[in-house]
């Protein structure tokens, strides 16, 4: 297929472009196979280039010759443009609908984007599971390298080598990997060096109505238990939804089989009720006519709150069992593509100060969500905008988002990286000239060569000159586990994603330059204090010397 076949009108004049905190800019609109252009001959002016695939949906209004396309975007920008002349108006909004709902991936423009800048790191090959190994097996031996789904046959959503216990052979994996939802076997996600109790996470066990068991898979989650320990499973669905599931083939462990684990159920919701809560609280965050009462009304509405405090509950709970208790846990729901890795990786932020530094982070990201096989491709297809409303469509990533810069606010000296960084993994989650986040899972970025035909994201995001716009200046290196609060006071709107378009961040941004004026100043003068001291440190040596006989 030609781009060109879908572009009936390649270019407008004379279009009025309306954008939040920007005058009205009058130019000339382009339309190309990946991008929506507007510039302006006007001086000082910022040209506009919007990726199709930002684009969530399009509103059309006429009035008389002139018509208006309101563009929604997926990361909640809402920009006017004003179009003299209907049927140029309609090719327009025709031309984008078919630009921003392509089918194929390899059309998408993370297959024709060629990078301006040099590369100095390969992202692809930043995070490997060999390297992440290699962090592990200086503290312990009783976990190894499996590469059993080196084809993608045991386990379509897991990538070709996983960590599990050593004294589990391949074979027994692929029985256990029978017992399992979608083949998601056990697998480790976190080593606490600390006393070596580990996190596993799965998809459910297919116990169905008959009590159905595995010997094999038994064997395999016993293996990670310490002599006269106990261990913890924590199922993300409630105890109906597991008891429901049984019925279809799914289910949960049963006690008698697991007699040293202790199975606790919390409720995080998932799919269609996350997307309507999406909808809500975008829907409430820009209506500007709310009085107060109405507003609070339409932010508890939302539930969008409620989703943060039970995943850091079930977060907290999980480190909480490993670090002061001292037991190891299984984390599943159904699949184990969603909630799971919420939790997973929310718990070594609370307890792995490395989670807590920019290329820790990165490597939880490619560890947790991308080789894990949370289906990016089908959750982020559509955002708060979009009528169309697929099943499979949630913010589950932009959930686990919002959750880390609620602790990063709680805990603001304890991170490296700074909000900045965490909008940036979500606008690119959604939309990006970087092939990281497309494709459901490892399988599919294989059949797809992205590491052959794309950038990773990683390249650009680690070159110095970006690093440091991400970098949080108030960092101290904290190697503590740290404790966030859940309690509804304690839980705000994240500001940064859901209220930038509609209000100014001018003073804000001037108050964090003044900030990191401060922070350089105070580093400088600490800096002549050390001098000093060395100096005042080595006239008094030598004031003694001269003293001594």
């Amino acid at each position: 297929m030609e781009f060109a076949e879908l572009i009936k009108t390649p270019r407008v004049d004379n279009v009025v472009l309306h954008r939040p905190f920007y005058p009205a800019v009058e130019g000339t609109l382009c339309l190309t196979g990946h991008h929506l252009i507007l510039s302006s001959r006007q001086d000082n002016t910022e040209e506009l280039w919007l990726l199709h695939s930002n684009i969530d949906a399009i509103d059309k209004r006429f009035v008389g010759p002139l018509g208006t396309i309101i563009i929604k975007c997926k990361d909640f920008r809402i920009i006017q443009l004003d179009i003299p002349g209907m049927e140029e108006c309609l090719n327009i909004a025709s031309s984008i609908e078919a630009l921003s709902t392509l089918d194929s991936i390899t059309l998408m423009y993370p297959f024709f984007y060629r990078p301006m800048f040099d590369v100095i790191e390969d992202g692809w090959h930043s995070f490997l599971p060999e390297q992440e190994f290699e962090l592990y097996s200086s503290a312990t031996s009783e976990w190894r390298l499996s590469y059993v789904n080196k084809e993608f046959a045991v386990c379509p959503s897991y990538p070709p080598i996983v960590i599990v216990p050593r004294a589990v052979d391949d074979e027994a994996l692929r029985k256990v990997a029978a017992f399992r939802h979608g083949g998601r076997f056990p697998v480790l996600s976190y080593y606490h060096k600390k006393n070596g109790m580990v996190i596993m996470r799965s998809g459910q066990p297919l116990t169905g109505t008959n009590g159905r068991r595995c010997k094999e898979d038994e064997k395999l989650i016993n293996a990670t238990l310490r002599a006269g320990k106990r261990g913890y499973i924590i199922d993300t669905r409630p105890l109906n939804v597991a008891q429901q599931a049984r019925a279809k083939g799914g289910g949960f462990e049963q006690e008698a089989h697991y007699p040293q684990w202790r199975r606790i159920h919390k409720s995080i919701e998932r799919y269609h009720i996350l997307q309507e809560s999406l909808v809500k609280l975008v829907e409430a965050c820009n209506d500007q006519t709310h009085n107060m009462d109405r507003w609070l009304s339409k932010l508890e509405a939302s539930n969008w709150l409620t989703h943060i405090k039970e995943i850091l509950t079930t977060a907290c709970l999980v480190a909480q069992c490993l670090d002061r208790e001292g037991a190891s846990i299984l984390i599943h729901g159904t699949e184990g593509t969603d909630s799971t890795l919420q939790v997973t990786s929310l718990a070594q932020i609370i307890l792995e100060p490395r989670s807590r530094t920019i290329r820790g982070f990165e490597a939880l990201i490619e560890r947790e969500w991308l080789q894990a096989g949370h289906p990016f491709q089908q959750r982020c297809a559509q955002s708060a905008y979009c009528n169309s409303r697929q099943k499979w469509e949630s913010p589950v990533f932009l959930l686990f988002l919002d959750c880390v810069w609620q602790i990063l606010r709680q805990f603001p000296c304890s991170f490296e990286f700074n909000e900045n960084f965490l909008i940036t993994l979500f606008e690119h989650a959604y939309a990006s000239q970087f092939g990281t986040f497309l494709g459901n899972n490892e399988s599919e970025r294989c059949k797809l060569k992205l590491q052959q035909k794309t950038m990773s994201l990683w390249s650009w995001v680690n070159r110095p000159s970006e690093l440091s716009k991400f970098t949080n200046p108030l960092f101290e290196a904290n190697n503590l586990v740290i404790w966030p609060s859940v309690a509804p006071q304690s839980l705000q709107l994240w500001e940064g994603i859901f209220l930038r378009w509609n209000r100014s961040s001018r003073y804000l941004d001037e108050a964090y330059e003044e900030m990191v004026n401060i922070i350089e100043y105070n580093r400088a003068l600490q800096a002549k204090v050390n001098i000093l001291r060395r100096q005042l440190a080595e006239l008094e040596t030598e004031d003694g010397t001269q003293e001594s006989p």
